[in-house]
């Protein structure tokens, strides 16, 4: 399954697609006041979306180490179960930096970094794992040294109410119960055979997903009875779904990496973006959605 692209603007880029970008810049009116703005925000209110201007703990730099002006598009490629905090955090960069435009491809993680190395066009590398992410620096095309931004917990999704009274993973292996499992390529993936292997048990699913929302929405589609996916995701999923801690999932918690692709189009935005996803703001959106920290 190819990654889904979406975005803060819904301009969508193909991550297949090598077409050129328009590179051109707009102006950012008010840049100094804006980036003294940006520094003073507060980080109160912890767990709600911020709806002032994110305050960026560094800012881009040009040649020589000055500031550059932050413009144009900035393309992020984001493991699958950012999908939401990501969005409000490019609505936020938006605001924060007028005239620009943060387009996403969501996806699994493994996905975007073929995608990358591939040649794809993109600013930004978000993975749910070090090791996808370790694909793209391996193939020296990531611009510096990656850096964990959140971690995340995995969970199992059982229809609401629980019908089938999941209680514990072992209880995934029982005769009968239709279970989703991301692919073992997938970080989701390979967490959840963490967790199984620690717990020494053989799980045969009834399908493997490319990436964590598909595992999720067999789940709310009545198409399996339970999958295992990351606890932020049926944090998102509201009544969709009713989740059931397990103690193995401890054994198995994802760090998420973050980098600027090299080459980038637009590798002032790309500082800008992943600033503000380290910064206060940007942290008090994740933790809002259930990530733990770095």
């Amino acid at each position: 399954m190819c990654p889904r692209p979406a975005g803060a603007e819904r301009g969508s880029v193909p991550v297949t697609n090598r077409r050129a970008r328009s590179r051109s810049l707009c102006a950012v009116a008010g840049g100094a006041a804006l980036l003294l703005a940006l520094s003073a925000c507060s980080s109160s209110d912890h767990g709600k979306s911020s709806s002032a201007s994110p305050s960026t703990s560094a800012t881009a730099t040009g040649a020589g180490g000055s500031p550059a002006k932050v413009s144009g598009t900035v393309v992020v490629f984001a493991a699958a179960s950012l999908q939401e905090t990501f969005t409000t955090l490019g609505k936020d960069f938006q605001k924060a930096y007028p005239g620009t435009k943060v387009v996403f491809s969501f996806g699994g993680s493994d996905q975007l970094a073929a995608s990358i190395t591939g040649g794809a066009p993109a600013d930004v590398f978000a993975a749910a794992s070090p090791k996808t992410m370790k694909t793209v620096t391996d193939a020296g095309d990531g611009a510096g040294t990656p850096s964990t931004f959140v971690r995340n917990e995995l969970e199992i999704a059982t229809l609401p109410g629980n019908p089938k009274h999941i209680a514990s993973l072992k209880d995934l292996t029982a005769p009968g119960l239709k279970v989703a499992l991301c692919a073992k390529t997938v970080p989701c993936g390979a967490a959840a055979q963490t967790a199984l292997t620690a717990s020494h048990l053989k799980l045969t699913p009834v399908s493997y997903e490319q990436d964590v929302k598909s595992a999720l929405t067999k789940v709310e589609l009545k198409e399996v009875d339970a999958a295992v996916v990351y606890r932020t995701d049926v944090d998102t999923a509201g009544g969709k779904v009713q989740g059931v801690n397990f103690p193995e999932a401890a054994q198995a918690i994802n760090a998420y990496p973050i980098d600027q692709v090299k080459n980038a189009p637009n590798p002032a935005g790309a500082q800008a973006f992943i600033a503000l996803v380290k910064s206060a703001e940007g942290q008090k959106v994740l933790s809002g959605a259930g990530f733990l920290k770095p």
